[in-house]
């Protein structure tokens, strides 16, 4: 089967992706960057298809979305090649398989280039130019980004080509087994994040007599994150219920709630 998409487009994805960020937002994180990115993609894979497969298309690279700029890269690479080789009742792989490289691929990122590699370009930038060299700051721009820039051009080639290879050598139960490992990736990410980043602090307590009950530490001897989890399942079915539209609003109406039941000493 020869390949719609061609260097000449996977080049496109490179120079736009170097905006990835510009867009990214608490609602959706770097979901509009992504599209952004991956347009040329669509444009050449759309070609001639109803308006309403291309709004779907469009859609589906809009939910949520956060990775390591780099290494998003690679998944965008991987995601022209499902893109490409999947019909439209099996487009469910593409954002399982996102989701599911998202998180793995963050820490690598992190890693390897904003924890290795940008302090060690750092270190030696420093030591010139406390010497009072001035070629301390440019060799320091151009270390980083002689990885930074070569990291995402070779990163979206190779995660083409190597993913097209996987999808069509692997048999035909690999967008299934790939979709299955993505989603329980995903349910692991998505887990930890919950535990990780939703913090609720119940300081209200019960008192009777001389003993006193914190109600944090009852709750979380019977599950640990128990109110995390209940605030992120409403906030979800809200969210799912009306298909995102009042998002603001709403995370305005926590920001306001938080507000009144910290003043009431009800949380901390």
């Amino acid at each position: 089967m020869k390949n719609k998409i061609g260097k000449q487009d996977l080049n496109r994805v490179f120079w736009r992706m170097q905006l990835f960020n510009v867009t990214n937002n608490f609602q959706s994180m770097q979901a509009i960057g992504f599209l952004s990115s991956f347009a040329p993609i669509l444009e050449k894979l759309y070609q001639g298809k109803s308006k309403e497969e291309r709004v779907a298309a469009m859609k589906r690279h809009l939910e949520f979305f956060n990775s390591h700029v780099n290494s998003n890269a690679l998944i965008l690479g991987i995601t022209a090649a499902i893109e490409e080789t999947t019909n439209e009742d099996q487009k469910d792989t593409v954002t399982s398989i996102k989701t599911g490289l998202m998180g793995p691929l963050a820490g690598i990122g992190d890693s390897v280039l904003k924890f290795t590699w940008l302090p060690i370009c750092g270190s030696i930038g420093a030591a010139l130019a406390l010497n009072g060299s001035v070629l301390g700051p440019i060799l320091m721009f151009l270390l980083y980004n002689v990885v930074n820039v070569a990291s995402k051009y070779y990163g979206i080639h190779l995660g083409y080509s190597k993913g097209i290879q996987l999808i069509e050598g692997a048999g035909g139960n690999v967008l299934q087994r790939l979709s299955n490992i993505a989603n329980i990736v995903g349910l692991m990410v998505i887990g930890g994040l919950i535990a990780s980043v939703v913090k609720v602090n119940i300081i209200s307590e019960i008192k009777a007599g001389d003993n006193v009950i914190p109600f944090q530490e009852m709750f979380d001897k019977v599950m640990p994150g128990l109110f995390s989890l209940l605030i992120t399942v409403s906030v979800y079915k809200i969210l799912k219920k009306t298909n995102g539209k009042h998002a603001p609003l709403l995370i305005l109406g926590i920001m306001i709630l938080s507000i009144i039941l910290t003043y009431l000493k009800v949380v901390g």
